[in-house]
């Protein structure tokens, strides 16, 4: 709950100085004498004080004039001073005050709009916006003021991001949602892998290949159908082609309808870039989980993230990709698509400024789900949730192999920082800023979160037994998209910054020991029984929340000064049920994680009273409800 708001103009003691002003601390610079304008209307003299001693770094008008041109959005619960120290922390250039006593009357209504509305009246200097923020004030009754910089239109977006506690989230394509194949790449992967088999004599590693040969081929085989046909034969069933209408392709204006054809049982879609060339079709597999993300990202109507696409794709194919995976435009709607979509040249690097060239939003308040780390800039990258490569030809079953799918762990991460994000925001940025008055400086000002604080980078390193040879690539990424689009030759190698899965090849797809995030199992070859990743805990932990309802929590701490050993708790629903001590924080939320199942079960199966959320055994309660008046939950082991 935040601290009481500090009371408005008018609701403080008596004036002082001789001009009605708030005193200045001793020490503080002289101020400057200023006119102030609220559009063509002259509002009074101002005088102005620079935030630093020495005077560094001057005043914010240039004109020596300050001239407010409009108000900004008012916001419903997060004061002007908020959201500016989020998306510009520690930007306040200077403080206003009025010279006179009793203040121009316009002066005082628009101070008392500020304060009371949640607005900033802002004064625009090139590409600048100059928020003036009302403050209380402890020694007067006169209209003060700080004044804080940020760039133009980006507070705007940010006020409605924040009062609907929603963030945003960045999405890669290939190979983190999708993989996509032409014929050519389809032909070309064939070669390659034929070719390496010929100087291959391990047996299991000669199955292995030949197991993803046949996968590659059957794709293939319906993809040369519905470029020819317009049709594909699935499991003996002949399914043609819908014609689905699409934005026009870059450059042109009249409608375009695309032949596609969807097949659910398959997590497949057939499409065709462009109609009007053949060569353009490609087959689509889509990641598994991706409807369970989707609908999280927009549950029950209501937006937890604003989304965006960022990819070194070619941009018809971009659009069409991403058209496939929202194709009622939920997620971005279609007047949205040409900004929400972020083309990056291959070998550039990715960055979240570019994403938000439009300032739709601060990059501390955007997370990142992409298969690669190494093409994002240096600082965004502790931004990035890195999942494993999505390789449904080499192992198709490995999606499966985790406890919880790779897009659902990716779900619980979003959410997971989502709520540390807003509860660091509430708790701690928005108490702190109501208990400050215009006479505080600008270390009294609270940190501001950043989603990579809450992002736990889980490792996605996997270390096979051997060095065997890394799989190809399993579908177009990069400069090869348009080279396969238009028709070229694409020359096969390793680009700068790109990540390949290792693992070791066995003739049983369920064999593949797979390198992820959260919870992957590594399933022997020989048959041996299966070893979990510690890490699985903590995401099995999530699931359980998320199925029950309730909110799991880790609070981590340094338990030892000396030591610099890392504690974790988790709290259910607000109680503590498991605690963990590690050199890391990675291991100390480990070991706390499987401690709290431990007491999870046993809560659960014993005759005492259930964990706060988890429902208890009881015959006597009604079905359907749990002993603390909530919802049940199933939770099978």
């Amino acid at each position: 709950m935040a601290a009481p708001r500090p009371p408005p103009l008018g609701a403080l003691g008596g004036v002082v100085g001789g001009s009605g002003g708030a005193a200045p601390a001793a020490g503080a610079p002289a101020g400057v004498s200023m006119r102030m304008f609220h559009g063509e209307s002259f509002l009074g003299e101002m005088e102005v004080f620079p935030m630093k001693r020495d005077g560094e770094g001057g005043l914010p008008f240039p004109t020596n004039e300050i001239r407010v041109s409009h108000f900004s959005p008012a916001s419903e619960r997060c004061p002007p001073l908020a959201i500016l120290q989020t998306i510009a922390p520690f930007s306040v250039r200077c403080k206003l005050q009025t010279k006179l006593t009793p203040p121009n009357p316009g002066l005082q209504r628009l101070y008392l709009t500020c304060f009371n509305e949640f607005k900033s009246a802002v004064v625009v200097v090139g590409d600048e916006e100059l928020h003036l923020v009302a403050m209380p004030t402890k020694s007067g009754k006169v209209p003060c003021f700080w004044c804080c910089s940020a760039r133009s239109g980006l507070y705007a977006a940010s006020v409605g991001m924040l009062n609907l506690r929603c963030l945003a989230i960045v999405f890669d394509l290939d190979e983190t949602l999708i993989v996509a194949n032409t014929m050519k790449s389809f032909e070309d992967r064939i070669e390659m892998l034929s070719r390496r088999m010929d100087v291959e004599d391990d047996p299991i590693r000669i199955a292995g290949m030949s197991a993803e040969i046949k996968r590659y081929i059957e794709d293939k085989e319906l993809l040369k159908e519905f470029i020819d046909m317009d049709t594909v034969t699935d499991n003996g069933k002949i399914v043609g082609t819908q014609k689905e209408e699409v934005q026009p392709m870059s450059g042109g204006q009249e409608r375009v309808f695309r032949p596609v054809i969807r097949l659910p049982d398959r997590n497949a879609i057939l499409t065709r870039i462009n109609p009007e060339n053949r060569d353009t079709s490609v087959f689509v597999k889509l990641r598994p989980a991706w409807e369970e993300l989707r609908s999280y990202l927009t549950a029950k109507g209501r937006k937890r993230f604003e989304v965006y696409v960022c990819t070194m794709a070619e941009r018809d194919y971009a659009l069409e990709m991403w058209r496939l995976l929202d194709p009622e435009g939920n997620l971005i709607s279609p007047q949205q698509l040409s900004e929400r979509v972020n083309c990056v040249k291959s070998g550039s690097k990715k960055s979240l400024q570019n994403v938000f060239r439009d300032r739709r939003c601060h990059p501390k308040m955007a997370m990142v789900i992409d298969d690669r780390l190494n093409v994002w800039d240096d600082k965004d990258q502790h931004r990035v949730h890195v999942v494993p490569a999505y390789i449904p030809y080499y192992a198709p079953q490995a999606e499966m192999a985790n406890a919880v799918p790779v897009l659902c762990v990716a779900r619980n991460v979003a959410c997971n920082v989502r709520g540390g994000f807003f509860r660091e925001f509430d708790e701690n940025l928005l108490r702190k800023v109501f208990e400050l008055y215009y006479e505080n400086g600008l270390l009294d000002l609270p940190y501001a979160p950043d989603v990579g604080d809450y992002l736990v980078c889980e490792d996605t390193s996997f270390v096979p037994g051997n060095k065997d040879q890394a799989p190809i690539p399993e579908g177009m990424r990069g400069t090869e998209v348009e080279k396969r689009l238009n028709g070229q030759s694409y020359r096969w190698e390793q680009r700068e910054g790109q990540q390949m899965p290792s693992s070791i090849r066995s003739p049983d797809d369920e064999g593949m020991p797979i390198r992820g995030t959260g919870g992957v199992r590594n399933i022997q070859p020989n048959g041996g029984s299966l070893a979990i990743t510690p890490s699985v805990y903590v995401t099995v932990l999530q699931e359980i929340g998320r199925l029950c309802d309730s909110k799991v929590e880790f609070r981590s701490t340094v338990s030892s000064v000396r030591s610099m050993l890392f504690s974790v708790e988790v709290l259910f629903n607000n109680e503590k049920i498991g605690i963990g001590v590690g050199k890391t924080r990675d291991e100390a939320q480990v070991q706390a994680a499987e401690k709290a199942l431990q007491n999870l079960e046993n809560s659960y199966l014993s005759s005492g009273a259930p964990v706060a959320g988890v429902p208890k055994k009881d015959s006597r309660k009604s079905p359907g409800r749990s002993v603390l008046g909530g919802p049940t939950c199933s939770i099978s082991r």
